[in-house]
């Protein structure tokens, strides 16, 4: 398979079809792949999992825009892509302050 290509017009149209969401390039060797930061549902979805390891397929399949399949078949590409999704579900940080 060839190698993604990706310009400033495909970004956009991904930014366009996921509204409000980070967009995020994740590269193995020459393989890679695009997901999109997760909304509540996409949590929601993935938490009825109780098994991690499907948990995190369910997850790169709900956060998956575009990118070489082999991200998410091949066992050590699919096992350095799960190392990446923390950074990938990262939330903003909160301020509290006692009034």
């Amino acid at each position: 398979m060839k190698k993604m290509r990706i310009d400033d017009k495909l970004i956009k149209e991904w930014k366009d079809r996921n509204p409000g969401k980070d967009i995020f390039l994740i590269t193995v060797d020459d393989k890679g792949c695009v997901l999109r930061s997760p909304g509540r549902q996409d949590l929601s979805y993935a938490s009825v999992v109780k098994d991690p390891m499907k948990m995190n397929e369910v997850l790169v399949n709900q956060l998956w825009v575009a990118g070489d399949e082999e991200m998410r078949t091949d066992d050590s590409l699919f096992m350095a892509l799960c190392n990446k999704l923390e950074e990938v579900l990262k939330v903003k940080d909160a301020e509290i302050k006692k009034l």
